[in-house]
């Protein structure tokens, strides 16, 4: 590389890890105001993550980034770049790009806003008062909405919302989610009502087991023991587990926190989210260490992300092989709360099948139309066809119609998550995309490495560490998700994997 060419690119590079290293407090200071924070300190903590979101935007967009980028581009030998250098260009550029067209102004108001609305949220939620969110819930998608028309010419999507999604999955559009999503939904419905009208149906009784708060967190170690991912007291810790009102995972490389709630009269639900979280946690912990603080070192997007995690929580962790081995682990950590517990009996109830009214309670067949339900309202809030006010029948009148469960009040239904009260706008279709990626990485595994199931039965997960180390991991920020799809599992996003890999699991438990 020439040296003038090596110096520009060097100055980019630095720009990037200072950009990274202020990025990553206010991901902990996010942490905290879901975990340790006071109740009085939300106003502070509201100043607090605007300024450091102001002050990132203008480091993000200062004219010395544009002037870089412009002579590493128009230089003579830029072809000549490695993948890795050229990706490191484009992917700071097309981050230039689009927040210098982002008022700084309207970032700040974002990030503020973001916050009062994720604690409204927390105390409507406990109060089951949807008109005491409503208001901050309208300022926020408001303050979203300006955003994504903003986005929308910059990146040139023919949709507000279509900008938004390609921000978590890049490249991403609502025309071809809609096409797999009818998919999905066509060969779920089906399937789903022989499940229903199946005999017997799976004891799920076995979760009605009081299990105390202590006895729960002694489970989650040795699930995330046996994930691989090491908390403290342990010298070598990269990660925490705490608790939160919703889990969810952040921190980069060697800092990477997660979090679960528990309740003590359904200690599955720690359970799963644990493992969903640590294989989130996991994906982050395993991106290639020499690319650290440069644009690359990121998961290739949210939909490869939930991949990770729902690979881990679904496919590895309600396998039969899997608590084979992990199950007495539980058992003695637990006891004598769950010293009854028998194998084929706690497989089947961890994966029975009813549709429900919340998201992450539900099973993996149903999963999905939550996930089509909230895509769905995504796009008719962003095209202008609901509003703030009707949110909740139009909410409660899609669960009726595709999963038949009636939602009695907000709680449980539009105010369940906390995707809409953090601005995660976009964000819901990576999760029923990382369903249908993980079914074709199980299927890759399942041809290039046929031990494996047998392997997790005896409490050994290398063969599917390794592959995803080698095809996903290791991969980084290389390549967009449709291209890093087809690099893993050598074909295209397909539903049918997925759908396979449901038909045959399922018609095995119940029978048809």
């Amino acid at each position: 590389m020439p040296a003038d060419l090596r110096l520009s690119y060097k100055k980019l590079l630095e720009r990037n890890k200072e950009l990274t290293v202020l990025g990553t407090p206010a991901a902990i200071v996010q942490w905290d105001m879901e975990t340790m924070m006071p109740p009085k300190a939300v106003e502070l903590r509201s100043e607090q993550l605007a300024l450091l979101n102001q002050v990132h935007h203008k480091m993000s967009t200062a004219p010395a980034v544009g002037k870089l980028l412009d002579a590493i581009l128009k230089h003579p030998q830029y072809e000549n770049l490695s993948p890795v250098e050229k990706r490191n260009v484009h992917l700071t550029k097309k981050n230039y790009e689009e927040q210098t067209k982002l008022p700084a102004k309207l970032v700040k108001a974002m990030a503020k806003q973001q916050v009062l609305t994720v604690n409204t949220w927390k105390k409507a939620k406990a109060q089951k008062n949807y008109a005491m969110f409503k208001p901050e819930l309208d300022k926020l998608l408001l303050l979203n909405k300006q955003a994504a028309d903003i986005l929308m010419r910059v990146k040139e999507t023919k949709t507000p919302y279509d900008a938004l999604i390609d921000i978590y999955e890049p490249k991403m559009t609502t025309q071809a989610i809609n096409a797999v999503f009818g998919k999905l939904q066509a060969g779920l419905e089906g399937f789903l009502e022989k499940i229903q009208n199946a005999k017997p149906q799976p004891d799920a009784c076995v979760f009605g087991k009081k299990v105390s708060v202590e006895k729960q967190r002694k489970i989650a170690d040795a699930l995330m023991q046996s994930l691989g991912y090491v908390i403290p007291p342990s010298p070598d810790a990269a990660g925490r587990l705490d608790e939160t009102e919703h889990p969810f995972t952040t921190g980069y490389y060697d800092d990477v926190r997660i979090t679960t709630h528990y309740h003590t009269d359904n200690f599955a639900s720690a359970v799963f989210s644990v493992l969903h979280e640590t294989g989130h946690a996991l994906y982050e912990q395993g991106l290639p260490q020499d690319w650290k603080f440069q644009p690359v070192d990121s998961p290739c997007s949210m939909g490869f992300h939930e991949s990770q995690s729902r690979l881990y929580e679904n496919i590895v962790g309600r396998s039969r092989e899997f608590w084979t081995a992990v199950l007495p682990k539980i058992k003695a950590v637990a006891a004598p709360s769950l010293s009854s517990l028998e194998l084929d009996c706690f497989v089947r109830a961890v994966n029975a099948v009813k549709p429900s009214k919340i998201r992450i309670e539900s099973d993996e067949v149903t999963y999905n139309l939550h996930i089509i339900i909230r895509f769905q309202i995504e796009m008719e809030l962003f095209a202008g066809k609901v509003g703030v006010d009707e949110l909740p029948a139009v909410w409660n009148e899609k669960y009726k119609q595709l999963l038949g469960v009636t939602v009695e009040n907000d709680s449980e239904g539009v105010m369940q998550d906390t995707h809409w009260a953090s601005g995660l706008y976009g964000y819901f279709p990576t999760y029923a995309l990382g369903n249908l990626y993980s079914g074709q990485i199980a299927s890759c595994i399942q041809k290039e490495k046929p031990q494996w199931r047998n392997e997790v039965a005896q409490g050994n997960l290398s063969s599917v560490r390794k592959w995803l180390s080698n095809n996903i991991y290791n991969r980084g920020n290389l390549y967009d998700p449709e291209e890093l799809i087809k690099k893993a599992t050598k074909t295209r996003l397909k539903v049918e994997p997925f759908l396979v890999y449901l038909q045959e699991k399922y018609s095995q438990l119940y029978g048809l």
